[in-house]
């Protein structure tokens, strides 16, 4: 499906990205907005990352962290949920 795919933090971005480093939020932020960019193209996202099947809950590698999201393809969305820093950064 070829359409406007966007992202949000869920809930909100306070809480997603409370304490972690501007440059990790920076790589996460533009890795989602690769992933819209593809999604839009009509290539399948519900795969990409790491998770234990297509659709559900993915991880993806960001600046030495990583971050958690979901795909919701009928809504156009990608969601953040969690982002994880460096262990540096803890």
């Amino acid at each position: 499906m070829i359409g406007e795919w966007r992202w949000e933090y869920d809930p909100d971005d306070e809480h997603v990205t409370a304490g972690v480093p501007d440059e990790i939020v920076g790589e996460v932020e533009r890795l989602t907005r690769q992933l819209t960019e593809l999604a839009a193209t009509g290539v399948d996202i519900t795969s990409l990352g790491n998770g234990p099947r297509p659709g559900g809950l993915r991880r993806m590698d960001a600046a030495g962290g990583w971050f958690y999201f979901l795909v919701a393809p009928r809504d156009q969305l990608i969601i953040v949920v969690r982002v994880i820093p460096p262990f540096e950064n803890l």
